[in-house]
């Protein structure tokens, strides 16, 4: 048998634990020899026994044979090299943590680690790449030749064509009008036609949560008749009632100009000293515009679902649909003096009134216009008037706003957004309601079932306001808007007796005033498009702003011929 382990002589401790005192103090100890012994009690600190959290993979470092996990020469552990106990750290089991925030980690885990994405939000994000590249596209476009056009010239068009045997007289710049202020008194109302209903209060409990459909009325006729066509207001030129004549449509468009950008056309006729404004036959008046003052292009294409005409179409079918739903259709109506002067016997008319207003403008001239009302509800035992419009909703991505999602909680975001892309038409409307002194105008959120379906519609809301208030907090002045109109009513009376034409420049806000033929804009007149040398120039401020306007004109006229 090999020789036994030698435990060696354990001491005895007859007083308490551990050896006892006089084998330590006599140096018999049976202590392993060459190892270093320090007393310590259990509050004492313990160092470590190899550091694994220091970094070594520094390889601009120099390298250095003390650099070890074993190296203690800094380390205060001891009792020979450290008389502090504030130096000891304690040891840790713990494996060193990972940097989570380093850049080289971080790319390294988006390669090995791709996150799933939901498809809907892949689609979205394909689409507003699409969308992206299209604007990118389009300001390469309009921005590689700092002499081409602006985006309005390039993509509006004159709302007529403008003949080489027009002669053009003016041409006011919309600068001019900001300027203009006219008070006038109160209107008397002359004439009332025409039937109301009662307006249906249940839709002002309308939200998007309870939408209701947009109904569609065939059998209801809708006139856009204009001045001189007007039974009533010949009758009122022939017994010399006053010596300026239009409708609350023309006044509107003159009223609020500077907010439009669209091209827009008024016919004038100077008879004796009587002055009558008209509108041409399919008139863009007769339609409504959309997104006209938004910074966001609509697409080109005529045929397109979101053009700015397929839109105006749209719109107008949608107002006059809304405007008959939000009744009470019981039979219950209020008549007037005398009925509709353009239904025949027996016809299903469209609940409206018509206001033959008269306002003094000078001491010898007066202004008489047609205004509507479309329906009539009672407050407090008094009869009040309504106006009834609709905005429409074709696609969200092109507002920002999604109505569906904002009109319950933010609906004043809603009505900002709208005031921004629509400012001219929001105008126009309120000019109409202050025309024709009514007590309310309504207005109607209508928006698409879908983005892609044009033909049926939902109604979100439907919002009162008080005339007056609205044109406070769309900041349309009154006096200025008389401005206008006064302005241009002395203008016309300087020109001779004749046919002359108003036009809204489609590039540059202004206006101009042609003289053209009698026979212009009647049914045997027949435009044709104009080569571009035969184009008729107005006086060009610059050289380079006629030949822009020409060449529009030609390509606007080519694109009609095409369609």
């Amino acid at each position: 048998m090999g020789k036994a382990f030698d435990v060696g002589a354990v001491p005895f401790n007859s007083d308490g634990w551990g050896p006892p005192e006089t084998a330590a103090a006599g140096g018999s100890s049976n202590l392993p020899l060459n190892v270093p012994f320090a007393p310590f009690s259990r509050s004492d600190k313990l160092g470590r026994i190899a550091d694994w959290t220091r970094n070594f993979n520094n390889p601009t470092r120099s390298k250095n044979p003390a650099d070890s996990v074993f190296d203690f020469t800094n380390d205060d552990s001891f009792p020979a090299s450290a008389d502090d106990d504030a130096s000891f750290r304690l040891v840790d089991g713990k494996p060193p943590p990972r940097p989570k925030f380093g850049p080289k980690w971080r790319f390294q885990q988006q390669r090995q680690l791709p996150q799933r994405r939901d498809e809907e939000v892949e689609a979205r994000k394909r689409e507003q790449e699409k969308e992206r590249a299209r604007r990118d596209r389009l300001y390469h476009m309009n921005r590689s030749n700092p002499n081409a056009p602006r985006r309005e010239a390039a993509v509006f068009k004159s709302s007529v064509d403008i003949q080489p045997e027009w002669n053009m007289h003016d041409q006011i710049p919309f600068s001019t009008f900001s300027k203009l202020s006219f008070t006038v008194p109160e209107p008397e109302d002359l004439l009332l036609c025409g039937a109301l209903e009662y307006y249906d209060r249940t839709y002002d409990r309308i939200t998007p949560k309870n939408e209701r459909r947009l109904e569609r009325f065939k059998n209801r006729n809708f006139f856009k008749v204009t001045t001189t066509d007007d039974p009533v207001i010949r009758r009122l030129a022939n017994e010399d009632k006053a010596t300026v004549f239009a409708t609350d449509t023309i006044l509107s468009t003159l009223m609020c100009a500077p907010r439009s950008v669209y091209s827009w056309d008024i016919v004038v006729q100077r008879v004796g000293n009587k002055l009558f404004f008209d509108k041409r036959d399919g008139s863009q008046l007769d339609l409504l515009s959309v997104h006209e003052t938004s910074q966001e292009p609509l697409p080109e294409a005529k045929d397109d679902i979101n053009s700015a005409h397929s839109l105006s179409v749209e719109a107008a079918y949608i107002n006059q649909n809304f405007s008959q739903q939000v009744l009470i259709r019981d039979g219950n109506k209020v008549t007037f003096d005398e009925a509709n002067p353009f239904a025949n016997e027996g016809e299903e008319v469209a609940s409206v009134a018509y206001r033959y207003r008269r306002w003094k403008l000078d001491d010898d001239m007066y202004l008489v216009a047609r205004c509507e009302v479309h329906s009539v509800v009672d407050v407090n035992k008094q009869r009040s008037f309504l106006t009834l419009n609709a905005l429409n909703e074709f696609d969200p991505k092109y507002s920002g706003v999604d109505w569906r999602q904002k009109l319950e909680t933010q609906r004043g975001a809603v009505l900002a957004t709208e005031l921004k892309n629509n400012a001219n038409k929001l105008a126009k409307w309120t000019a109409q309601a202050l025309l024709a002194s009514a007590d309310m105008m309504k207005l109607g959120y209508v928006s698409r079932i879908h983005p892609r379906d044009h033909f049926n519609h939902v109604i979100l809301a439907v919002v009162g306001y008080k005339p007056r208030d609205f044109a406070a907090q769309i900041n349309l002045n009154t006096a200025n808007m008389w401005g206008i109109v006064k302005s241009i009513v002395d203008l016309c009376m300087k020109l001779n007796e004749g046919k002359y034409v108003l036009v809204k420049d489609p590039s540059k806000p202004q206006v101009r005033i042609y003289e053209v033929p009698a026979d212009a804009f009647e049914n045997d007149y027949v435009e044709e498009p104009l080569p571009e040398d035969e184009q008729a120039q107005p006086p060009a401020e610059g050289t380079e702003e006629a030949e822009t306007g020409t060449t529009n004109d030609v390509e606007d006229k080519q694109i009609d011929v095409q369609a």
